[in-house]
């Protein structure tokens, strides 16, 4: 495989709105130590995580080549290099995969997929590390999800809240499901949500009360942030767990932990990785997402795919409410 000198990808050179997005054609192709690969990608999943290195809120190096996941070839490996090799078919979880070529450590966050996948396929799981990966462990780990819970989901037609709500129905539990229109809500019953609150005409804190005889709800999986983490805060159950893990609205403002004593209340902010920092976490979790897959209970709804040229557009999309499942990238061959 001839491996160019320099690529397209999609970057940034100094934080900013979605004007400091840059499509560069002439960007260095990684060179790779004994231990990486280096991947042609072909499909990358498009993040909210990428507005927070964007903006600031997350700090990052630049130039910053963003992407978190992807779908691709080994086009190289290097020598001390045993356990893929050139033209293996791989998924991925690392940065910089808005490119056409990213290097990875071949020992990192990385599995083969079956050479012989269509091109749907290989969008899916393109799509499907971040967002399967973070729910499935925040409902094993963040708050560990029991049989006959009352649960709820914001922005539950989203990436992530799609695939809560088939999880969390495949444990026995309830789930309430948030959005703010009836298209989405319908997305949200489709994938196993038994309650809907539309939040764009309904009070949240009302609804849930009411369907849950004023107990409230055992876990709230809150990726919304700043308009929503109150409400979250309201109908958490006596005991129970807010799981607050995105800031689509803003970060969530400093409030006093003495707060917490009303009902005995857990709060985290967890992080995807924090969970997969060992080679035995990231075995059991990758391997715990392909069945799964494999058996039927997962399934992500890629509802655009959009050129690597376009990704401003796709992030203007995401960004402003305007989606639903998930959006991939192509990347040019």
């Amino acid at each position: 495989m001839t491996i160019p000198s320099t690529q397209k990808v999609v970057l940034f050179r100094e934080n900013g709105g979605l004007d400091v997005l840059r499509y560069e054609e002439d960007f260095p192709v990684p060179t790779i130590s004994a231990s990486q690969v280096l991947i042609k990608n072909q499909y990358a999943g498009v993040n909210f995580i990428e507005a927070y290195f964007r903006s600031g809120l997350y700090p990052s190096e630049k130039p910053y080549v963003l992407g978190r996941e992807a779908v691709g070839v080994i086009a190289a490996v290097g020598k001390d290099v045993t356990n893929l090799k050139q033209g293996d078919r791989v998924a991925y979880l690392g940065g910089s995969s808005f490119a056409q070529y990213t290097a990875a450590e071949a020992s990192g966050k990385i599995f083969k997929l079956d050479a012989d996948i269509d091109e749907e396929t290989a969008q899916v799981y393109a799509g499907l590390l971040i967002n399967g990966l973070t729910t499935l462990t925040f409902i094993n780990e963040s708050y560990k999800v029991q049989k006959g819970d009352y649960i709820l989901v914001h922005a539950a037609a989203g990436g992530c809240g799609l695939l809560f709500a088939q999880q969390i129905l495949a444990k026995g539990a309830h789930v309430i499901a948030t959005a703010s229109s009836p298209e989405k809500l319908q997305l949200a019953k489709e994938a196993g949500a038994e309650f809907l609150i539309n939040s764009s005409t309904e009070d949240i804190v009302a609804r849930v009360k009411e369907i849950t005889h004023n107990k409230g709800v055992e876990a709230v999986y809150d990726g919304i942030g700043k308009d929503t983490f109150e409400i979250s805060l309201e109908v958490v159950a006596r005991k129970g767990t807010l799981v607050s893990f995105g800031n689509a609205s803003g970060a969530v403002p400093p409030f006093l932990i003495s707060r917490l004593l009303a009902k005995n209340v857990k709060v985290l902010r967890p992080s995807l990785f924090n969970y997969l920092a060992d080679q035995e976490e990231w075995d059991f979790y990758s391997q715990e997402l392909l069945r799964l897959v494999k058996e039927g209970i997962l399934k992500q709804k890629i509802t655009k795919v959009y050129p690597l040229a376009e990704y401003r557009q796709a992030a203007e999309d995401l960004e402003g409410r305007k989606t639903t499942g998930k959006l991939v990238l192509e990347i040019p061959q």
